[in-house]
């Protein structure tokens, strides 16, 4: 590994960074004729994961307040891709579930995602992607246990998932 003292040696961090925005563009540019946001397609894909979930859940999946959420929530119901139900547990909460309508856009991003990682991943050998993917599962592993035993509360996600 190169010298992290070497101004001129490659950063991890703005290589993790810069690849993560280029994908970002990448899956913007697929699913532009959709008529979603990539945030809305995030919301959409949290939920297939964990349905039922309360805008709070959603909100720390993204990284955002839960007021902002809002918002995002409100289009995607009015679009008729999202439900929102009185939690049983608390009437004053709503749960979030996907519509039959959204079901379908499940196997679109399921698609769209095969040949963005196909175009990623060109020219890696099959081990290669196995290292590439266990190497970034560990990495983001340790940095899920440093939030999680990080002294300062508000430097801790309200709840850190194991998401691969």
């Amino acid at each position: 590994m190169a010298d992290s003292l070497d101004p001129t040696a490659p950063s991890i961090g703005l290589l993790l960074y810069d690849t993560a925005r280029l994908m970002r563009r990448d899956f913007d540019r697929r699913v532009r004729t959709v008529g979603l946001t990539r945030a809305q397609w995030m919301v959409i894909t949290y939920l297939a994961r964990e349905e039922g979930s309360n805008q709070a859940a959603i909100a720390d999946f993204l990284d955002v307040e839960p007021i902002t959420i809002v918002r995002h929530l409100d289009r995607l119901e009015e679009a008729g891709w999202i439900e929102r139900r009185i939690d049983p547990n608390d009437r004053r909460a709503r749960l979030i579930y996907l519509t039959d309508k959204a079901r379908p856009l499940l196997e679109t991003k399921r698609e769209l995602g095969a040949e963005m990682r196909e175009v990623m991943l060109a020219g890696l050998s099959e081990t290669a992607r196995s290292d590439l993917l266990a190497a970034l599962q560990h990495v983001r592993a340790n940095l899920v246990q440093s939030l999680k035993a990080a002294p300062d509360a508000d430097n801790q996600p309200a709840k850190v998932k194991q998401h691969a």
